[in-house]
C-alpha cells in the first residue's frame, strides 16, 4: 500500500526566509552539513569550482538606501554582533579564545582573523562543535545506529510527502547537482537540504578533500597532539532538526530549490559579512534582500532559532565551562551561536568570564 500523499503547498510569501533557514543552519550553525554533502561529491566536476555569487548589499544600497540603512541599524543593535574573534579571561587562568566559524571550505574563510591561528597554536585544548569531525566514517557509522534521524523508517519517502509539482521541482534540482531522486528518496528533507543549500563550488572543494574551517582546526590540533573536545554529537544535531515540524523542513527544501542560483548570491553576501566580522547584519540582510515581505517574527523562524540556535547555545556554554575554567583553550563554533542576548558571548559572561572582541 502506498503511503498517503500529503501536500505541503508552497507560496511566494516568506519564501526567502524559509529557504535561508536551510543555508543558515548548513553554513553558520550545524557542523554536520558537509558530512552529508560529501555524498554528492562524486557527482561534482572540476568546473563546479568557480563560485559565481555576488554581494547583494551594494546593489541594495544603491537601489534602496533606506532599506540598507535599516540593515546597518539592526546590525548595530545586535549585542556582540560585530566580531567573530573573542578573548575569554578570568583571574588566575591563562586566556582562552572563541572563534565564530563558517562551516565552509572557502579559502577566504580558511584564513582566520589576525591572531586566531597563533591563539590556536598556543592553546592546550581545542573545542569544536563535535569532535566526530575528525573521522567522517566513524561519525557516519554512529549515525547509522539511529536511522530515524536521517531516513524515513515508516515506509514513506520524500516524494510521498510532496505534491506532484513539488516532486518535479525536487527532481530537477537534484539533477542539476548530478543526483538522482531515487538515490535520496528515503532521506529526510534536512539531509537532502545539505546537498542543495551549499554552492557547487563548495561541494567541488569538498570532493578534492579540502576541509571546512572547523574540521581543519580540529585536524591541526590532533596532529599536534592537543586535546580536541566536542560539545555535541552529530546525532544530537540531527535530533535538533528532527524536533522541528516535517512541514517546515519540506517547505524550506522546496523553496531553497526554487531560489536556484540566487542562493549563490546569498552565500557570497554572508561570506563578505562574516569576513568583516559583521555577523549581526546577516539576518537583517536576508530580510532586506528578500523579494517578498518576510520577517524573523514568523513562527517558523522563531521555532528554528529556538531549537537550532538558542537551545544549543545553552548546551555549548554549559559543556564548555569546565574546560574553559582550566584556561588556555581555543574554541571554534558556528558564528550564528555568538551574537545576541542569549548568544555564547553573553552566556560566557554570565559564567563569570570577561569576553572581549579582538581587534
Amino acid at each position: 500500500m502506498k503511503p498517503f500523499k500529503r501536500a505541503y503547498p508552497t507560496t511566494r510569501k516568506g519564501q526567502w526566509i524559509a529557504a535561508m533557514r536551510n543555508t543558515l543552519s548548513m553554513i553558520l550553525a550545524l557542523g554536520l552539513a558537509l558530512l552529508f554533502s560529501s555524498a554528492t561529491t562524486q557527482a561534482q566536476t572540476p568546473s563546479d569550482h568557480a563560485c559565481t555569487g555576488k554581494n547583494l548589499l551594494p546593489e541594495l544600497q544603491q537601489r534602496d538606501p533606506q532599506a540598507y540603512a535599516k540593515v546597518a541599524a539592526e546590525a548595530a543593535k545586535t549585542p556582540n554582533g560585530q566580531a567573530i574573534f573573542w578573548k575569554i579571561e578570568k583571574p588566575g587562568l591563562k586566556p582562552s579564545y572563541l572563534l565564530g566559524t563558517m562551516h565552509v571550505t572557502d579559502p577566504r574563510v580558511l584564513t582566520m582573523p589576525d591572531g586566531a591561528q597563533t591563539a590556536a597554536n598556543a592553546a592546550a585544548t581545542i573545542i569544536v562543535e563535535s569532535d566526530e569531525v575528525l573521522d567522517d566514517k566513524k561519525a557516519a557509522i554512529a549515525l547509522m545506529a539511529k536511522p530515524e534521524l536521517s531516513m524515513f523508517t515508516d515506509g514513506s519517502t520524500i516524494t510521498s510527502h510532496l505534491t506532484p509539482e513539488q516532486v518535479k521541482t525536487l527532481e530537477a534540482g537534484l539533477k542539476k547537482r548530478g543526483l538522482a531522486l531515487a538515490a535520496v528518496n528515503r532521506m529526510k528533507p534536512w539531509i537532502i537540504a545539505s546537498f542543495v543549500a551549499l554552492p557547487a563550488c563548495e561541494l567541488a572543494r569538498k570532493a578534492e578533500g579540502v576541509s571546512f574551517l572547523d574540521k581543519r582546526i580540529a585536524q591541526d590540533a590532533a596532529k599536534a597532539g592537543k586535546r580536541v573536545m566536542g560539545l555535541e554529537t552529530y546525532a544530537e544535531q540531527l535530533a535538533a532538526l528532527n524536533d522541528l515540524p516535517m512541514a517546515f523542513h519540506l517547505k524550506s527544501l522546496i523553496e531553497t530549490l526554487q531560489l536556484g542560483d540566487r542562493m549563490n548570491d546569498v552565500n557570497e553576501t554572508m561570506i563578505d559579512l562574516y569576513l568583516k566580522g559583521d555577523i549581526g547584519a546577516i539576518v537583517p540582510m536576508l530580510e532586506a534582500v528578500s523579494p517578498e515581505p518576510s520577517s524573523t517574527k514568523d513562527p517558523d523562524y522563531a521555532a528554528f532559532e529556538q531549537r537550532i540556535v538558542l537551545d544549543r547555545n545553552k548546551i555549548m556554554a554549559a559543556r564548555a565551562a569546565p574546560t574553559l575554567n582550566q584556561g588556555n583553550v581555543f574554541m571554534a563554533v558556528g558564528a550564528l551561536h555568538l551574537p545576541g542576548k542569549a548568544g555564547l558571548v553573553a552566556l560566557l559572561r554570565q559564567q563569570g568570564f570577561t569576553v572581549t572582541a579582538m581587534p
